[in-house]
């Protein structure tokens, strides 16, 4: 259950900076993309939330990564390694979490 809920919470935050590009007649002049979500702020929420679960996501990994070194003090380095590659994906995936909050925010 708490493997999933970092995973789904970056995954919800995504999708709720995701607007509704709506078709509009030419004479407007207004980019599909440039449409704003109904609700004001929801943007704020999916940022919010992209990062609480990349913080959860980064803090189990390196709890599990102490408790397995002190298992195994030999394997420390391919543990290690393990984990900062693990890290790195995870703030890679809410980092552009939150920049298509921005960028779609318009």
């Amino acid at each position: 259950m708490f493997k999933v809920v970092p995973v789904v919470m970056v995954l919800v935050g995504s999708l709720l900076f995701c607007c509704t590009a709506e078709a509009q007649g030419a004479s407007e002049g207004v980019s599909a993309l440039a449409q704003t979500s109904p609700i004001k702020g929801l943007n704020a929420v999916g940022a919010g939330l992209a990062a609480v679960g990349a913080g959860i996501g980064i803090g189990r990994i390196g709890g599990s990564a102490c408790e397995s070194i002190a298992r195994q003090p030999d394997m420390a380095s391919q543990i290690q390694g393990a984990m900062i590659l693990s890290a790195a994906l995870i703030e890679g995936a809410a980092f552009a979490a939150i920049l298509l909050g921005v960028f779609f925010a318009a």
